[in-house]
């Protein structure tokens, strides 16, 4: 019965995409999720599963209990925060919201959980608790973190969590598991180089902050390059250089470089860390300038647990076939703040694909769209998890 409530053309199908086509038009941002979370308790209670709010300001759980008493407590994750972004697409469910817009698939992982919920509370032929888990403000908020603070983890007896993300580039059908690191950590810095500053015309008069931060921006590549194991993975990346008066006659008292740091181990932080201070300090001291760093702390490397992956993997395997359930794929240096979850209980983060680059626009696109094709794959994925995971399975 489940199976053909969740094939493709089902009625099951139709309300899914319906859900997913509504959330994309009315797009909100981390804890301003106000009109989506509503919109999903109300689904939840309506399809008699117990729901709790409050959770990260925005964020809720629904709670359904098995056919069979068991002491299995398992939890299912999906964000519901939209992007800072100006959708370009022209389809009749285009971002209503100027500047806002489901440009991650927030809105199809959302929608597969519920048409998870839904197929479960029709047929709980499981044991044990689920615990559909909605999590706001994903999108570089910290919104995992604000539920954990809000007392997921104490409130209910969770003992392991799950997620899953669409994935362009990756084919419609096919799912991806990592056993280990899946997402890169993210760690901000700001840099301040201070020199002084006059007249363009008269460059041996001052001390230039634009020439020191030239020399920065090359060296701190070398870290990655000439530092870091080159078995490992690491990104930093220089997104902002901010100086000047608008003036093409002046040069600047300081320049402000912004930017960002992915790694997978806390090792390989802690290195980069010190190699930049280090090269921060003392490039400007050969200048005669001086120059400080001052680290922002981001979100932590999305890690699953080699048991969790592996039931993960068996899932798919089962669900698509061999061919298509792809085994420890590449790590992305993206990142997911599903890591909180993942650092507290264990559990996996696997990917399904949203189809193949020629056919799907990347994640933060202002062209993307989920592709409402994969609702019902996702939301099977979601069932067939929690029967596996039951002592019926």
């Amino acid at each position: 019965m489940l199976d053909t409530a969740l094939e493709t053309g089902s009625d099951l199908h139709s309300h899914m995409q319906g859900w997913r086509r509504d959330l994309h038009k009315h797009p909100e941002i981390a804890y301003e999720e106000h009109r989506t979370s509503q919109k999903v308790a109300e689904l939840l209670r309506n399809l008699g599963i117990e729901v709790h709010t409050g959770f990260g300001k925005t964020g809720m759980v629904g709670v359904l209990k098995g056919q069979q008493v068991a002491d299995r407590h398992i939890a299912l994750r999906a964000d519901m925060d939209a992007l800072k972004l100006t959708e370009l697409n022209t389809f009749e469910h285009v971002s209503c919201h100027q500047g806002q817009m489901h440009g991650c698939g927030h809105d199809g992982h959302t929608a597969m959980l519920l048409g998870a919920a839904a197929a479960l509370a029709k047929n709980p032929e499981f044991a044990g608790t689920v615990y559909f888990v909605f999590q706001p403000a994903e999108e570089g908020e910290k919104g995992a973190l604000r539920m954990l603070e809000d007392g997921l983890f104490k409130r209910f007896p969770i003992q392991e969590i799950y997620g899953m993300h669409n994935w362009p580039g990756l084919p419609a059908g096919e799912f991806a598991v990592h056993s280990g690191p899946v997402m890169a950590a993210i760690n901000g810095f700001d840099i301040r180089i201070q020199g002084t500053g006059g007249h363009g015309g008269m460059p041996d008069k001052v001390n230039d902050p634009i020439i020191i931060a030239a020399q920065l921006i090359n060296a701190v590549q070398t870290i990655i390059s000439r530092n870091l194991s080159p078995i490992h993975s690491g990104v930093i990346s220089i997104t902002q250089i901010q100086g000047g008066s608008g003036a093409y006659n002046v040069i600047p008292e300081t320049v402000t470089l912004r930017g960002a740091i992915r790694t997978f181990y806390k090792a390989d932080l802690e290195l980069i860390y010190a190699r930049l201070r280090t090269l921060v300090e003392h490039t400007a001291a050969a200048f005669n300038a001086q120059a400080s760093i001052e680290f922002l702390e981001g979100a932590s490397a999305t890690v699953n647990h080699p048991a969790q992956a592996e039931k993960c993997y068996a899932v798919v395997e089962r669900l698509v076939g061999a061919d298509k359930a792809h085994w420890n794929p590449e790590p992305s240096m993206g990142a997911e703040d599903f890591a909180y979850f993942l650092l507290e209980r264990p559990g996996a983060y696997i990917w399904i694909g949203n189809g193949d680059l020629n056919n799907s626009h990347a994640l933060h696109s202002p062209y993307y769209d989920f592709n409402d094709a994969i609702l019902p794959l996702g939301a099977a994925y979601w069932v067939k998890l929690v029967q596996s995971l039951s002592p019926l399975a």
